[in-house]
């Protein structure tokens, strides 16, 4: 049964396209202790394909660096990636058809030293290694990064750690991601946040084993200069209702004076315009299909923006 979004292309998918507007920025650091091709023989090596470089800048598949078993890369970005509305960061992995799918843990830290994981679901079987060259179906796959296929980033919501103490959600610094190996032999299996084993194509022997990191895309950062940029004002972005309706006004409220030096722009996921005219400070939606939106808005060179969801299902 499925229960969590589907692969990139169908509907309800929470994919991004790595060439979307809505990413802002892309990891500049990294640090990588690649594991074992096959972490039950670790005299077959560790693995070895890509250089870390490969992992930062916007995606660019097929230029990866892989984790191997158990493998980490830490990355870090010019600024901060901050709390915003929705989801914040996606990673992206190189999935050829988004279903041969290697998996890892996700964790962030304010400082570098305390880590928080995101809280994994993994309900795949767990009776048998999926095998080496196994499928998985992403509908049950949640908050692990390598959910779906090349180009396309499994986005990430810094509001599900809002009860972790030593975060400051405003101030995320490093993203670090840790491949969950995929046997179900207790020996070696990495668990979820209900305790079972996350199965994903095990083994694989090769120089390329393990999560293939490609990058990381930044949609909200913590801009220290923005307030000073603009005019001292703390700029809002707050708009009702959301989700919305088709044949609802979508009522758009800001800081009082920043209008008229302000374009606003709806765009699908994809990073298209949609067609939907601003007036009298509010959008008329008609005629979108049920998903997510991104309203996105420029002042002072500096960018805001806000999700937005059509449809009662989301």
């Amino acid at each position: 049964m499925a229960q969590f979004a589907p692969p990139a292309g169908q509907v309800g998918t929470t994919a991004i396209p790595a060439d979307t507007s809505i990413f802002v920025a892309w990891a500049t650091g990294i640090e990588i202790e690649r594991g074992w091709q096959f972490i039950v023989d670790e005299s077959v090596g560790m693995a070895e394909t890509g250089e870390p470089e490969f992992g930062l800048g916007m995606a660019n598949s097929p230029e990866i660096v892989s984790l191997g078993d158990g493998g980490i890369a830490t990355l870090t970005f010019d600024k901060p990636i901050r709390n915003g509305d929705g989801f914040d960061f996606a990673v992206f992995e190189n999935s050829f058809d988004g279903q041969f799918l290697e998996l890892a843990f996700v964790e962030v830290s304010s400082d570098g030293e305390n880590f928080v994981r995101f809280p994994a679901t993994s309900n795949t079987q767990t009776d048998e290694d999926i095998g080496t060259f196994g499928l998985i179906d992403a509908t049950k796959i949640n908050n692990l990064a390598g959910k779906y296929q090349a180009l396309f980033g499994t986005p990430f919501d810094l509001e599900e750690l809002t009860d972790a103490p030593e975060l400051d959600l405003e101030k995320i610094t490093h993203v670090r991601l840790i491949d969950v190996v995929g046997s179900t032999d207790t020996n070696y299996a990495t668990y979820d946040q209900n305790g079972n084993a996350v199965n994903d194509p095990f083994p694989t022997p090769f120089p390329s084993s393990g999560f293939d990191l490609d990058a990381i895309g930044v949609i909200y950062e913590n801009d220290l200069d923005f307030v000073e940029n603009a005019d001292n004002q703390e700029v809002a972005l707050n708009v009702f209702p959301n989700p919305v309706q088709n044949e609802q006004f979508l009522q758009v409220k800001m800081v009082d004076g920043l209008y008229e030096r302000m374009d606003l722009v709806l765009y699908d996921i994809f990073g298209k315009r949609v067609n939907a005219n601003f007036e009298n400070n509010a959008f008329y939606i008609e005629n979108l299909a049920a998903g997510i939106y991104i309203l996105k808005g420029e002042i002072n060179k500096k960018m805001i923006s806000k999700r937005i969801i059509v449809g009662a299902d989301f």
